[in-house]
């Protein structure tokens, strides 16, 4: 095995993972690094900098979020060109979630040399908490806001043979596993929220039992949503799933249409489904 010596940093850009939660999460590697950086590239200065106060330094901090313009990223790389220039997010590992990706392709197409400092990751550590399938999983980061294209969204991840992760913000959380239990049937979940915080948690069961939980309890912190992969074909697909994929053909086509091809989608009978469809209406109004 070889074994890399420490160094001080040389030209390029670094990005370097930052604690989730804990402070004792940051490797000896990060802190030496954001210690000898010429900039430290951060979406909020005010985080970066109580990281840096706690770690007893200061470094030059630039401003790099969602807003940032292609001139910001030129400057940055034009520093990475000549010293040491870090990426962090605010906390965990840059890329995952923000637009720190741009800053990579830009930098490395202008041949400034990459280095990623591994670290803390809440997609990571939530997958080793679950107690979830991790030989497959797909992070879909969070959910639209509005019901209509969150739905769609879960839709499209139905049939994904994986373990699937969300961020989710605590407010929305319930109406989420509601939408996800709707949508992908009573899978297998986890809820991970805290991670390497004081009151860190952990809270499994199946969807149905959390969107009933969380029904009637708003919790606190960051969470990061966990849900099982696809339930073990039993000849019928789930009626969930099916009454999702109907609102959604409706919305874009006229009933006949959208019983032909969610019938041929799931293999089911089309007579039936429109029968269905016109029903519902009728009981609706």
């Amino acid at each position: 095995m070889n074994i890399r010596v420490n160094h001080d940093p040389e030209p390029g850009l670094y990005i370097v993972a930052t604690p989730i939660g804990n402070l004792g999460d940051l490797s000896e590697r990060a802190r030496r690094v954001l210690e000898q950086a010429d900039l430290i590239a951060c979406e909020d200065s005010r985080v970066t900098g109580g990281l840096l106060h706690h770690l007893g330094f200061k470094r030059p901090l630039v401003r790099y979020d969602d807003h940032a313009r292609p001139a910001d990223r030129q400057r940055l790389i034009a520093a990475a060109l000549m010293g040491p220039v870090a990426l962090v997010s605010d906390a965990g590992t840059p890329l995952i979630s923000d637009p720190g990706y741009k800053l990579v392709r830009e930098a490395r197409d202008a041949g400034v040399t990459i280095h990623s400092l591994p670290g803390p990751s809440a997609v990571i550590v939530a997958l080793t908490l679950a107690g979830l399938p991790t030989d497959r999983f797909y992070f879909h980061g969070f959910l639209p806001n509005k019901a209509g294209a969150r739905d769609k969204d879960i839709a499209s991840l139905a049939g994904i043979p994986a373990t699937l992760v969300f961020y989710e913000s605590a407010k929305r959380i319930a109406a989420c596993i509601a939408a996800l239990h709707a949508g992908l049937g009573d899978r297998e979940a986890a809820v991970v929220r805290e991670i390497s915080k004081k009151f860190e948690e952990t809270r499994t069961g199946t969807l149905s039992q959390l969107a009933a939980f969380y029904a009637d309890v708003t919790p606190k912190g960051e969470i990061v949503l966990v849900v099982g992969p696809p339930l073990e074909d039993t000849g019928e697909p789930d009626e969930g799933v099916v009454e999702a994929a109907l609102a959604e053909a409706l919305a874009a086509m006229p009933p006949g249409k959208a019983a032909s091809e969610v019938a041929k989608r799931f293999g089911l009978d089309r007579k039936a489904l429109y029968a269905r469809i016109m029903a519902e209406r009728e009981t609706h109004g």
